[in-house]
């Protein structure tokens, strides 16, 4: 799946993506290829996303945020 992390300024970080753990304000919420549409608020927390082809993980830590997920792309507007 495509992974976009977004602040109202700047796109922080784009990769294609396996799996992402997100912080959800209700607990983790763990994303994975052709997962459903939803749209979910963040809390802070860190955004754990396994990198396709090997590439290992990454984590972004953010303040708060909203994650949206639509035609296997999830993207993350987040205050960092």
């Amino acid at each position: 799946m495509r992974f976009s992390v977004l602040s109202i300024l700047d796109k922080l970080y784009e990769a294609e993506a396996k799996e992402v753990i997100l912080p959800g304000e209700d607990g983790e919420v763990c994303v994975m290829d052709f997962h459903e549409p939803f749209l979910c608020r963040l809390q802070k927390g860190w955004i754990k996303a396994k990198i396709e082809n090997g590439k290992g993980e990454e984590e972004i830590y953010i303040k708060d945020g909203v994650a949206r997920m639509a035609g296997n792309e999830l993207t993350v507007l987040a205050e960092i």
